[in-house]
């Protein structure tokens, strides 16, 4: 009889324990690592959101169960270091060196994982960032060369296109996002059978932007602003320009990019599918 009595209590014991553990929405209890690569040159915008961005992941990565760290030495985007984490972000800016752009491609390619904001995507030929990397702009992005943006970085109306998606699970079909500078793209996105649009800008947001350029403004038009490949474990989200104050040369932050609920909500969404491979 002891013996029976202690392999109940054993029992107990274990399922107590395993019900203590903290799960996820995703149903798992590991801890994964997430690192962001960073340039923060140049555009004040830009940089703004980079220091925001690494303060406000870290916190994510405490209350949502993962690690973050985040490194600006690109040349760090090879076999070796990046066998270290689940999930690599692009803050600003991509890789410009061949054998890093080969070590990039061959960790998605074998299941890595990868976010992706906002200027990480552009491309323009001419320019500082030609679109000189086919693979990244045309196979994984699906989006080609940068084609034109809205200014005064403006908040949007966006819409939710694929509600199945976990990374939209739990938003408001339309919710608003705080100021950004929205891009429009070469190729579109609609006719690529890989790509599956989670969000695009609401026609209520109509008209967008504020100029003082005419072209700055955009008065109708689809434009996807969050996007998937299916072929890849990848994320893009469009957001990641804050507003500064230009025209007095202070720099001043006017806005920050981590001010609406939802869209945080989509952020962590997204981190924790990428991360946890479900």
């Amino acid at each position: 009889m002891p013996g029976r009595y202690l392999i109940v209590f054993f029992i107990l014991l274990v399922s107590t324990i395993t019900q203590a553990q903290p799960r996820t929405q995703y149903g798992r209890t590991q801890p994964f690592k997430v690192v962001g690569f960073y340039t923060a040159k140049n555009d004040p915008a830009h940089i703004s959101f980079v220091h925001e961005a690494n303060r406000w992941l870290a916190k994510m990565g405490t209350e949502h169960g993962f690690r973050y760290d985040s490194t600006s030495n690109w040349a760090d985007l090879n076999a070796s270091f990046l066998a270290n984490y689940q999930v690599v972000v692009f803050l600003d800016t991509r890789p410009e060196k061949p054998e890093q752009r080969a070590a990039f491609q061959t960790y998605l390619e074998g299941g890595g994982a990868w976010l992706g904001f906002h200027f990480a995507a552009f491309a323009l030929t001419p320019s500082t960032y030609p679109q000189n990397w086919d693979w990244y702009h045309n196979q994984l992005l699906g989006s080609g060369q940068y084609g034109s943006n809205t200014w005064r970085p403006t908040a949007a109306i966006l819409h939710v296109e694929d509600p199945t998606h976990p990374v939209t699970k739990g938003l408001p079909t339309t919710f608003q996002s705080t100021p950004n500078e929205w891009y429009r793209w070469q190729n579109d996105l609609r006719q690529n059978p890989d790509i599956d649009i989670l969000l695009a800008i609401d026609a209520k947001s109509f008209p967008l932007g504020t100029g003082p350029k005419p072209h700055e403004i955009w008065h109708s038009g689809y434009y996807p602003v969050v996007w998937t490949n299916r072929k890849y474990r990848m994320l893009y989200v469009n957001m990641g320009h804050n507003d500064i104050d230009y025209e007095n040369k202070t720099n001043r932050e006017l806005s920050s990019s981590f001010q609406s609920p939802a869209q945080n909500q989509l952020i962590v969404n997204g981190l924790l599918w990428l991360g946890r491979k479900q």
